[in-house]
């Protein structure tokens, strides 16, 4: 009777895989069949589908309808197959010609009316569309994220009815574009804020400009919450690539889509309640997980020993490899995970021991049981380990205490890491080992002098890279060519102040 083929795309990860949308009109009892590993929403598509052409004045073929989406071996989810799967059955009852759907991609659910409603995912979509040379239609509620793109092969439509019209020539479908303004001014947390802790914001420049890992230890009070929090203000902006990955990986899990965050690093803060399916990702449609979200952002934990040692176990492979692998009996489902890790914790239970003024109440076992919620194999990844002493209170009156300012350690971050892609092509943090031997060599006297101070301290090669990676930003940010020992010697400093056994 009749065949039509409509394109389509399904979402796996952050891709986009195209899908092709065969309807297929023939004899026999009224009904329709859909193949090609449907999912319950998929498989809903159908009264949906019915329901829209019928109210939107179309006729429902009284036939045995076949739809297949292929390839048949990936699984479809989801609602984004309706608007394909009903233009596809209206070419098989040649009520719109065929030939009006070539060149195209469609994505949408239908309401009962025929309106349509938004899906997730439409970034990676507009993204695949646009490399394949087809145009796409989305619906209207997904035009700001779309428009990111700035393409004109991306159109909107608001019902399925005007994207029939636009199709058949009737009316001009308007291109997907930015209704809001992305803005250029950052109002974010500033260090302006943060009275005294020069130490501390140091260690916090330094980490911001080779993107090392960062863990500020302390009483209670003393600032390492608000000096965490400005990190975001400090980090340079994100390129267009990365911030269209960002905010592929947002749509795909389903966050709302906010112009004003785009190319703004990303700032994830999980409670310590949060399991190890929420910081990873996972589920049985896997989705990413809070180190996915933080992807060229960082991830800050908060309290760093109440998280349970499970969830804080799961970070130590995508601490080194960047990206986190989800594997279920059915497929495996890879998310990108290049997030720099910034924690805080109290040095005890009460937080108080080796504080001056306050008496610690906890004994020797107590604080040990406390430290060792945190593995040594993550205490390695960490590049930078830094006290945060408690500030008397007689200082925050004192403006000369106020000395730092977010927009001045931007411009020295910036500067630095503009030198570390232009000479490796990435931060200092994400150096491979054979980059290291180039980019980080040092002196004879001064590889003796880290070796027989990583041997006294008792570290391990990984740590033994990273401070000589640590050194190389804290050289950067000098605008030295090579490493000196002043730098070897700070970037090993940071390392000294944390003991699991007291």
């Amino acid at each position: 009777m009749g065949l039509a083929i409509v394109y389509s795309r399904a979402q796996v990860e952050i891709d986009a895989p195209e899908v092709r949308v065969e309807v297929h009109l023939s004899g026999g009892l009224p009904r329709i069949f859909i193949v090609g590993l449907p999912e319950a929403a998929v498989k809903e598509s159908r009264d949906r589908v019915r329901s829209a052409l019928i109210n939107s004045g179309f006729s429902f073929p009284a036939s045995r309808i076949t739809i297949s989406l292929a390839p048949a071996d990936l699984p479809k989810d989801g609602s984004r197959f309706d608007l394909a799967i009903a233009l596809g059955i209206l070419a098989a009852s040649a009520q719109i010609p065929k030939q009006a759907l070539d060149g195209y991609e469609f994505i949408g659910e239908l309401s009962l009316a025929g309106e349509l409603r938004p899906v997730s995912g439409i970034l990676p979509t507009a993204l695949a569309a646009t490399r394949k040379g087809r145009k796409l239609i989305i619906p209207e509620a997904n035009q700001d994220e779309a428009g990111l793109l700035n393409s004109d092969d991306v159109f909107c439509a608001a019902s399925l009815l005007n994207v029939v019209a636009g199709l058949l020539g009737r009316e001009t479908l308007s291109v997907a574009q930015l209704t809001t303004t992305i803005s250029a001014t950052r109002n974010l947390p500033d260090l302006k804020n943060v009275c005294g802790q020069q130490h501390a914001i140091r260690a916090l420049t330094v980490a911001a400009s080779g993107a090392h890992n960062l863990l500020f230890i302390g009483p209670p009070g003393s600032g390492k919450t608000l000096l965490a929090s400005c990190m975001p203000g400090i980090l340079p902006g994100l390129t267009k690539a990365e911030a269209l990955e960002v905010m592929a990986i947002r749509s795909v899990a389903g966050k709302p889509f906010d112009a004003s965050s785009f190319k703004q690093p990303p700032f994830q803060n999980p409670h310590h309640t949060a399991s190890a399916v929420a910081m990873v990702g996972g589920g049985s449609k896997p989705r990413p997980g809070e180190i996915s979200l933080a992807h060229c952002g960082a991830l800050f934990l908060d309290e760093l020993p109440e998280f349970p040692r499970q969830v804080l176990e799961v970070l130590r492979e995508p601490l080194e490899s960047g990206q986190i692998v989800i594997s279920r009996a059915a497929r495996q489902s890879t998310y990108p995970a290049q997030f720099q890790l910034l924690a805080a914790m109290n040095p005890c239970p009460c937080g108080f021991s080796g504080d001056r003024d306050n008496n610690c109440r906890c004994s020797r076992e107590q604080i040990v049981r406390y430290r060792q919620r945190i593995s040594g194999p993550l205490l390695d990844r960490i590049d930078m380990q830094v006290e945060v002493p408690r500030l008397a209170l007689g200082k925050l009156k004192n403006p000369e205490e106020y000395s730092a300012n977010s927009t001045a350690s931007r411009k020295q971050v910036s500067a630095a890491r503009v030198i570390q892609i232009q000479r490796q092509g990435c931060v200092n943090a994400q150096l491979c080992n054979e980059q290291l031997q180039d980019v980080c060599q040092l002196q004879p006297s001064d590889q003796d002098f880290l070796i027989q101070t990583c041997e006294q301290l008792h570290l391990s090669a990984r740590a033994y890279t990273r401070i000589l990676r640590l050194a190389r930003s804290i050289a950067d940010m000098a605008t030295e060519a090579d490493i000196q020992t002043q730098h070897l010697a700070e970037a090993i400093a940071y390392r000294r102040v944390f003991n699991t056994h007291a």
